[in-house]
């Protein structure tokens, strides 16, 4: 061996990893691209999309409800976004608009008692409905005319033997026949020439249809913020949806950044290590990066505070009989890292709260539910402006 190469391999072997951000947002940097995006836009450019997919944090539409509102204040309403298609499971939440369908739908869903791993292939939204009998419909409903919508995207599966929609937004009507030769994921997109608020998807003929998403927008700028998350789930969960599904998910909807909001039930599980937590995020970060098909940014929302009093995790006491489970902190610091190894941004929803136990205050605010995990309609509307205003100072920062 070359006597200079000793000295070399020592040095690398003796380096300090670099000193992890200790600030609520890391890497603003990485979001430059969206920053650019949220400029033009303002300036009359084309619509921003941002999808965040996640737990129940996500699909209750609390925090992403408060920013999404803000973001559209400031630079114009781009639409509801994505959805899961109709009303997948009972409590079903789309703030700005009503989801309706038909009783004879019926969903496989990336986790809970409807996952079934032979079912129909999952996308984005975590929830595939089928419907086997003519007839059959969904739709969506603006809630306000404010929230009306020009653009109807529908995601299905082609398959062979696969029956047909009627697709509806204000006078456009288009036939869809999905029977292919082979099975593939398709997306559809619809436009009116004015703004409606109603959208209807009918079946129109014999055969299973499946539908993986639907989203509605407005094609004059501004900003949609799609919310698709799972309750109960994990991003191992994520991992259960397809890949050609995915992929063509994201080609259609085109995504100016996506949002990862993973890491509550993480933290509450008994059986789950931090290595093997990191493992499977960095997998699914890199899944993701391959699947959209360009470098869109990501920012990974860090699990926000909570505490349980189940005995059995150990963690930090909090008082009162409640305590924060160790790894939900363990699964925020992998976040961390993984996020400056991966150069993404990262949000810490526990700092923003105020740290360790800071979930009892909220709770004593009524920001946060009796099982100091959940957010309340005003507690949410809380985290989503901070995140808003931490994204706002780096946009001024960042060019």
């Amino acid at each position: 061996m070359s006597a200079w190469l000793v000295p070399i391999a020592v040095l690398a072997a003796q380096a300090a990893e670099p000193a992890p951000c200790r600030l609520v947002l890391c890497q603003a940097q990485a979001l430059a691209p969206f920053f650019a995006a949220l400029r033009e836009t303002r300036a009359g450019g084309a619509p921003v999309h941002i999808i965040q997919i996640g737990d129940s944090h996500t699909a209750g539409d609390m925090i992403t409800d408060g920013w999404r509102r803000r973001l559209q204040a400031r630079y114009g309403n781009g639409g509801r976004g994505v959805l899961a298609a109709g009303r997948p499971y009972p409590g079903y939440l789309t703030w700005g608009v009503t989801a309706a369908q038909s009783r004879g739908w019926r969903a496989n869903a990336s986790f809970g008692d409807a996952y079934s791993p032979d079912g129909p292939p999952l996308g984005l939204s975590g929830f595939t409905q089928t419907a086997e009998r003519a007839g059959e419909t969904l739709g969506l409903t603006a809630d306000a005319p404010e929230q009306a919508f020009d653009r109807l995207v529908v995601c299905a599966l082609a398959q062979p033997g696969a029956g047909t929609l009627l697709l509806r937004i204000g006078g456009t009507e288009q036939s869809w026949s999905l029977a292919a030769p082979l099975n593939k994921p398709e997306c559809r997109t619809l436009d009116s020439d004015v703004a409606v608020e109603s959208v209807s998807i009918v079946v129109a003929g014999a055969g299973v249809v499946s539908l993986t998403s639907i989203g509605a927008f407005r094609r004059g700028g501004g900003v949609a913020l799609s919310n698709l998350g799972v309750s109960g789930s994990q991003l191992a969960h994520f991992g259960r949806t397809s890949d050609a599904v995915v992929g063509a998910e994201l080609a259609a909807y085109r995504p100016d950044l996506i949002v990862l909001a993973f890491g509550t039930n993480e933290g509450f599980s008994p059986v789950l290590s931090p290595d093997a937590y990191e493992a499977g995020l960095r997998a699914q970060i890199a899944r993701l990066r391959w699947l959209a098909g360009r470098d869109v940014p990501i920012l990974l929302l860090g699990a926000p505070d909570a505490a349980t009093r189940t005995p059995g995790l150990p963690g930090t006491d909090c008082g009162d009989g409640w305590h924060v489970p160790q790894l939900l902190a363990d699964v925020r610091e992998r976040q961390r890292r993984v996020a400056r190894d991966f150069d993404l941004a990262f949000w810490d929803g526990s700092a923003a709260m105020g740290g360790l136990c800071s979930s009892l205050a909220w709770r004593r605010d009524a920001m946060m539910r009796g099982d100091h995990v959940h957010f309340t309609r005003s507690g949410g509307d809380r985290l989503g402006a901070m995140i808003d205003a931490d994204l706002s100072r780096a946009a001024e920062e960042v060019r």
